[in-house]
């Protein structure tokens, strides 16, 4: 995401006092610091040949990223999060692997059994599956009049 662009684009759309939140949902499920966490960082390195380190967005370089991409584009910005335990399970851990992975990491439709059922037997002795997740939410908000201009087609408040 280009979030430089995104958010100058976004400063026009937004009225006076509204704005934008950048949520970024917790560590990926194969960095968090758990012993079903590393063996899953095992399962996927042993199928794609390679340690996944992607933080999908949520690591502490990526949100001052997202914060200074706010900020020069003119949004206020601050910060605020929400802490949560949940438990999972392996169909969830499956579907949250899936829906992390880009689209050309994704095994083929074909393999995608072959690749679920991989992850299930390696984790299977690790339950239960507890997550800490922390939901951090950065919010940008436009001031009065902050970086607006007014066209023929826009009120003035």
């Amino acid at each position: 995401m280009r979030t430089r662009i995104l958010f100058r684009a976004l400063v026009p759309l937004a009225r006076p006092g509204g704005g934008v939140a950048v949520v970024t949902n917790g560590t990926p499920l194969w960095l968090q610091d758990t012993a079903w966490s590393q063996a899953l960082r095992g399962c996927l390195e042993q199928w794609f040949g390679q340690k996944p380190t992607r933080t999908c967005g949520t690591d502490d370089p990526s949100r001052r990223r997202y914060r200074d991409s706010l900020a020069a584009a003119g949004f206020e910005v601050s910060e605020t999060s929400v802490d949560y335990t949940d438990e999972l399970d392996l169909d969830q851990i499956v579907g949250g692997v899936y829906s992390a992975l880009p689209v050309d990491k994704l095994p083929a439709p074909d393999r995608r059994p072959l690749f679920a059922e991989q992850i299930r037997r390696t984790l299977e002795q690790h339950q239960p599956f507890t997550e800490h997740v922390r939901v951090a939410v950065l919010i940008g908000r436009i001031g009065d009049g902050a970086g607006r201009s007014t066209s023929a087609g826009q009120r003035k408040r």
